[in-house]
This record gives structure tokens, sequence and C-alpha cells, in this order.
């Protein structure tokens, strides 16, 4: 309980150091800052007497557009050369988003200080999660999105690192906790997890039609396990051992059709 208490005075410092860390490495200019900083508040510190309504539909806006890097201000942080990891996949370099790392250290600073109900059915959580770890890889290769292509790069733990620490948990927090958690609420379990996957799936359309398929799939198996566990955590996990599976056996990042 007492970690509990201490996370809401402790949560406003997770996108200060994300601010502050990305302007000291550069990948933060002037721009970034500002807009980095409405959107801190804008998510933190609402104004009084707002809507519900609109304070979600313009944090998800803005939330989006950081994801996609629409936004003025920010480089990303190059941490590997590119090269090709796959035969039949075009060359990758691992890089660090900023504004996906504040998307992410906001709006988890918002959750910790969301009510969270107890878990709700955990053994179908984890039928959930192994299902969904089974199918969406199996999906992608039946779509020939990738192919079989096993591997182990040098990479491997930086990738892990910001993949984990940054795409799958800004991912979620943005999905499953802020918009799924407000479709749900509106218009049930089913239909607000339906929803949101096919949103998620359309965030992914611009790689291929294919891989929006893919992830909107996948965004189903997020969205059960989030709403059978009660927990954002498992989710984030679960879109990590995806990324993972994906990562080490599949065409990465996509095939080069």
């Amino acid at each position: 309980m007492a970690g509990a208490a201490r996370a809401p005075l402790a949560a406003p410092l997770l996108p200060a150091l994300a601010l502050l860390t990305g302007l000291l490495a550069g990948g933060i200019q002037p721009a970034g800052l500002l807009v980095g900083t409405l959107f801190v508040l804008w998510v933190l510190q609402p104004p009084r007497a707002l809507p519900a309504g609109l304070w979600l539909g313009a944090s998800l806006l803005a939330g989006t557009a950081l994801a996609a890097h629409a936004l003025p201000g920010f480089a990303p942080l190059q941490l590997s050369a590119p090269r090709a990891l796959s035969a039949d996949a075009a060359p990758y370099a691992v890089r660090l988003h900023w504004d996906k790392l504040l998307l992410g250290a906001t709006l988890l600073a918002w959750w910790w200080r969301q009510p969270h109900p107890r878990p709700a059915r955990p053994h179908a959580a984890w039928l959930c999660a192994l299902a969904t770890l089974l199918a969406v890889p199996a999906l992608a290769l039946a779509l020939g999105v990738v192919a079989w292509q096993p591997k182990w790069p040098p990479e491997l733990a930086v990738w892990l690192a910001v993949n984990l620490g940054v795409t799958a948990l800004a991912e979620e927090l943005l999905f499953r906790a802020l918009l799924q958690g407000a479709l749900v609420a509106r218009l049930g379990a089913a239909r607000g997890i339906a929803l949101t996957a096919l949103l998620f799936g359309l965030a992914h359309a611009p790689f291929s039609i294919g891989f929006a398929v893919v992830a909107t799939v996948a965004g189903l198996g997020y969205g059960w396990l989030l709403q059978l566990s009660g927990r954002l955590w498992p989710a984030v996990l679960l879109h990590g051992a995806v990324n993972l599976a994906h990562f080490l056996l599949l065409s990465y990042p996509l095939r080069s059709l």
C-alpha cells in the first residue's frame, strides 16, 4: 500500500526525466520541448471543469501524433548501424524515439493515478496470452508478411530494451489503457476491445494491409489479456514477447515484397 501511495507523487518525475534526458542528448529541440511540456501538462494537469470527452479526444490525438513521430522538435537517437537482419527484408537500425519515450512516460504517470480492479479471470488470461503468442506469428507467416528467418542478432539487448521499455509500453498505454478503457466503459468489453484492436490495426496499415490484419489480431489478444487480468503489465509483456518472436524467428522488420 505504501508504494501505491507514493506513486502519484513520483508520477510527474517520469515525463520530466524523459524531457530532460532528451534535451541533454540533443534529441529534443526547443519545439519538441514546448510540444512535450504542453502534452504532459494536458494529460496530468488538465484544466478544471474540462469535459472528459474533450480531454480524451485531445489526449488520443496528441498521443497518436507523438507515436507516429508527426510532431516537430524530436530527433531519434540511432543505437545501431543500419544493416539487413534478414535476407528478405530491408536494412534496419535500432533507434530510440524521444517522442514515443515521452508518450510512454506521460501515460504511465497518468495510469499510476487511475484505480485498477483486481484480476478477474487469471487462468483465462494465461490462455489468452498463449493463444496470442502462437496465433500472431502463424498468421503473419500465412499472409506472407514475413518468412521463417531465425537469427540471433548482436543488437538483441539494445533492441529488447527499446522495444519493451518504449515501443510496447507506449503503445499499450495509448491503445489499451487510454483508448480501450474509455471504449469498454461506453460500449462494453467485446465491442470496446474489438474497436480498439481495429484502430490498432489501422495504425499499422501504412506498412501493409497484411501487417494491419496481423496487428488487429494481436490487438485483440492484448486487449482481452488486459480485460481478463485487470492489469496492464501482462499486455505490455505479451506485446514485447510477440515482437521478440518476430525479431528472432521471422523476417525483420518485414519482407520486402
